[in-house]
């Protein structure tokens, strides 16, 4: 559960606010920006997708299908777009606002390759964890080799559990994996 697409911004976040400059800020205040974050990214989304499988009585396998992928990546980008709106009103940190940014542009990527060939987003999000700890890494003068291998451990459990179930092929969970740690880094060292 942890490492599905929806959790991994938000434990990017909260390393940030645990192993960066970022960890010296009030403690009411970082529960309150994880609370926020996980209102929006993970909470609202997840509430959103499971009613829209409910309505139209699909089973997860379903839910998995090509064409059916459509509207729960637009109200994930939906909701994305929704916290970094409000992260932006209240004039959070913008090394935490980008986080979100990538995981809104790993999402969009996605969509858009959706439309025509299946592509994996479990796989794409951790990626997206390799690719910020490359650029967290040249960003903040760190080296994040230890954090990295088991980034990239963690994205090989995630990217075989996915082909054991049947929900993609290796060709698209290794797709994932670059298109997220491309679209991250670049998110993260360039915007």
């Amino acid at each position: 559960m942890l490492f599905t697409p929806f959790y991994l911004p938000l434990v990017g976040i909260a390393m940030l606010l645990m192993f960066t400059f970022l960890s010296g800020l009030p403690t009411k205040y970082k529960l309150l920006l994880i609370a926020s974050v996980y209102l929006l990214t993970v909470f609202i989304p997840t509430v959103l997708i499971f009613l829209y499988r409910l309505a139209r009585g699909w089973s997860l396998q379903e839910l998995g299908q090509k064409r059916h992928r459509i509207v729960p990546y637009t109200i994930s980008i939906v909701c994305y777009l929704m916290c970094i709106w409000m992260l932006d009103r209240v004039y959070v940190n913008h090394e935490i606002i980008s986080i979100i940014i990538a995981a809104l542009i790993i999402q969009a990527a996605s969509t858009v390759v959706n439309f025509f060939w299946k592509i994996s987003t479990h796989t794409a999000a951790i990626g997206g964890v390799v690719g910020a700890l490359v650029a967290y890494g040249f960003l903040f003068e760190f080296n994040p080799v230890g954090w990295l291998c088991l980034a990239i451990f963690v994205s090989g459990i995630v990217g075989s559990a996915r082909i054991i179930l049947r929900q993609h092929s290796l060709a698209q969970v290794v797709a994932g994996f670059f298109l997220g740690a491309v679209c991250a880094f670049v998110s993260i060292t360039y915007l």
